[in-house]
């Protein structure tokens, strides 16, 4: 038996979650409404079976409370993404750990980082087109073969997950950390991982202008690769809390911006025009090249369509919720881009090990919790912003 927070099906507290959160008070208090409202508990269970050949037992050392997660226990997540998890499920995707088998070329004992995408190669199925060619987080078979339906790894009932003190994960799940690499910096490979699969999601010109919305761990870490893999010239940051502008700064941002001058800062610096319409908020004739979209959040989606010039692009790097008006998608002829997980067939993950290794992010961890005190765990991540905090972990071990 092994200590783990499962999540399982329950509408009924999905809804009141959801309910609650819409609210603007709510909203406020999502991380108590998260804790105690959310069809969470934790549990002792049966540890989970490899399910054949190729996989291991990994046992978290650290393992990250993500935007998703939360977007989940606050009822915000889209129920678009309901046939592609299977009950119970032990969530956590953001592990460092160490494996408990042996596999080719990976010892019992590995410390290892994971791409949570349980794809074709996991599932024993025959790979898909986009397996096949290297795009396995748009992987076609996440609801069959030898595992039960999960998008990823911290979704799936048979494979367990990070929150928990056991799981299972494929070879082709798994790297391994360099021995220099401490926890606290490895347990951020997975996000950066897709902070580098955003930015390579589209082409962006040397020279060009960028925006990004949100300064949290996704905002923070797309800055830093698009520094460090592309030529962008003017890189420009919304940022809410004073901590989170400061780590912008550290890493390269050419400006700093609170949201409410998120409008009027950008249409000074592109040389755009600022619109007031009878009903929304204002927008830019002009403006930006690219934006990326890094909250989640509606609000966060409709700025980004706003401060984008004609034919420019916004990525979509948090998971979305809630609807936005799509008038500047038609009107200005703006490309929408999804980002996923990672790609590129296992290099955006090298190069996520790299950067961690090398760039500033020393203090992005900040708290780290026992499963035993997970509402308090919650209750932090939801408002790490306004506590300084980048990202928040559970410590399992513990």
């Amino acid at each position: 038996m092994i200590l783990a927070l499962e999540y399982h099906r329950s509408p009924g507290r999905f809804i009141a979650a959801r309910s609650l959160t819409a609210t603007k008070l709510g909203g406020r208090m999502s991380g108590m409404i998260a804790g105690n409202v959310s069809p969470l508990r934790l549990i002792n269970r049966q540890a989970p079976e490899l399910p054949g050949e190729g996989w291991t037992r990994v046992t978290p050392r650290l393992s990250g409370i993500c935007g998703s997660d939360l977007g989940l226990l606050t009822g915000r997540s889209s129920p678009y993404l309901s046939p592609m998890t299977s009950m119970p499920f032990v969530p956590g995707h953001e592990v460092v750990g160490e494996t408990q088998d042996d596999l080719p070329g990976m010892p019992k004992g590995t410390r290892v980082v994971m791409d949570p995408v349980l794809s074709c190669v996991a599932r024993g199925t025959p790979e898909c087109r986009w397996c096949a060619s290297g795009h396995q987080s748009r992987c076609d078979h996440i609801t069959t073969g030898r595992i039960s339906a999960g998008l990823q790894t911290g979704s799936c009932a048979d494979t367990g997950g990070g929150w928990s003190r056991q799981f299972v994960a494929h070879a082709s799940q798994l790297h391994a950390v360099p021995d220099e690499l401490p926890d606290e910096r490895a347990v951020l490979a997975e996000p950066l991982a897709c902070a580098v699969h955003s930015v390579r999601r589209v082409k962006v010109a040397p020279g060009s202008t960028a925006v990004i919305i949100g300064a949290g761990t996704v905002g923070l870490l797309t800055l830093l690769a698009l520094r460090e893999l592309t030529e962008v010239g003017a890189v420009y940051v919304v940022a809410k809390h004073g901590h989170q502008q400061e780590k912008a700064k550290a890493l390269g941002a050419t400006a700093v911006i609170e949201p409410r001058k998120a409008i009027r800062a950008l249409r000074r610096v592109t040389a755009a025009r600022m619109h007031t319409p009878e009903i929304g908020g204002d927008f830019l004739l002009g403006g930006v090249d690219v934006a990326f979209e890094c909250t989640g959040g509606s609000s966060g989606l409709d700025t980004s369509l706003r401060l984008v010039r004609a034919g420019g692009t916004v990525v979509v790097s948090g998971m979305p919720n809630g609807g936005v008006d799509l008038t500047p998608l038609w009107y200005r002829e703006l490309e929408l881009v999804g980002a996923y997980c990672s790609g590129a067939d296992g290099a955006d993950f090298a190069d996520a090990i790299r950067l961690a290794g090398t760039a500033p992010l020393d203090g992005y961890v900040g708290t780290t919790y026992p499963l035993a005190r997970w509402r308090e765990a919650i209750n932090h991540a939801a408002d790490a912003g306004r506590l300084g905090t980048v990202k928040v972990a559970f410590d399992p071990a513990r």
